[in-house]
């Protein structure tokens, strides 16, 4: 029996998607009936989560790929449209910070990468594959944004002006490829307890600060985000675009 999540017979092209939110994702995207394209920069990471999305039943495979990387983005593109002629869903949610501290101390480099994972990664990949989601007449994409882009997070100060970058580039997208029948949305996640975001729970006086703070007083859950995702990626979402999507158990109210 169908429903509004149904995904079956459609590609679905997550990146960083062997770890934390991006691993979650994989798998609900996979349960649905995706056929899930899980990329990251280790291709052993890659090899096994794709054999665990097969051995939980669902379809999967893998391309390695460095999205700060532009040949790497448009190969990802490129490799996953020449394997099965369209891409119906992109989750852009690879990301790096190299840094942590005060902004002044970022240096040329590290500047460098974090723009180049965060944000122009995401906007290659996502224009390299309009071309065959307006052949098709629809597509979803979906940023992995995060609350430092609403307001910025003390200590990662590049890392959060790079996800305010990506909502306007979310916005932009949206209002422009509307048109062709592609969706564009942004997720926020607050406090997520993912090795990405380590050096923030593991510090016991600033997650006491922020729970104290917060009204759904717990660390948020890669699953908690990746079925977000899933509902912007699927039919259910069918006349949601542009939105922007705080999943951070209401720590910014």
């Amino acid at each position: 029996m169908t429903t509004p999540y149904d995904l079956t017979g459609q590609v679905a092209l997550v990146t960083g998607g062997t770890r934390g939110i991006g691993r979650a994702t994989c798998m609900a995207l996979g349960r649905q009936g995706a056929q899930v394209v899980v990329s990251s920069r280790k291709a052993a990471a890659v090899e096994e989560t794709v054999a665990a999305l097969r051995e939980a039943g669902y379809q999967a495979e893998g391309i390695p790929a460095n999205v700060g990387r532009l040949e790497d983005a448009h190969a990802l593109a490129d490799q996953a449209l020449a394997r099965h002629g369209r891409v119906d869903i992109l989750v852009n949610n690879a990301a790096t910070n190299p840094v942590f501290g005060a902004v002044e101390d970022t240096s040329p480099e590290a500047f460098a990468k974090i723009m180049d994972v965060n944000v122009r990664g995401p906007f290659e990949l996502a224009k390299r594959l309009l071309p065959a989601m307006k052949a098709a007449g629809r597509g979803a994409i979906v940023n992995m944004s995060s609350i430092g882009g609403l307001a910025p997070e003390r200590g990662l100060g590049i890392y959060s002006v790079s996800k305010a970058a990506i909502i306007s580039l979310t916005q932009v997208m949206a209002k422009e490829w509307g048109k062709h029948g592609v969706r564009v949305n942004a997720i926020c996640p607050g406090f997520i307890k993912t090795d990405f975001s380590q050096v923030l729970w593991s510090n016991e006086a600033v997650m006491g600060e922020v729970l104290a703070n917060q009204p759904i007083a717990r660390l948020g859950t890669p699953e908690d985000i990746a079925e977000l995702a899933l509902f912007l990626a699927s039919p259910a979402a069918g006349f949601v675009t542009g939105g922007v999507y705080l999943a951070d158990g209401g720590y910014l109210l």
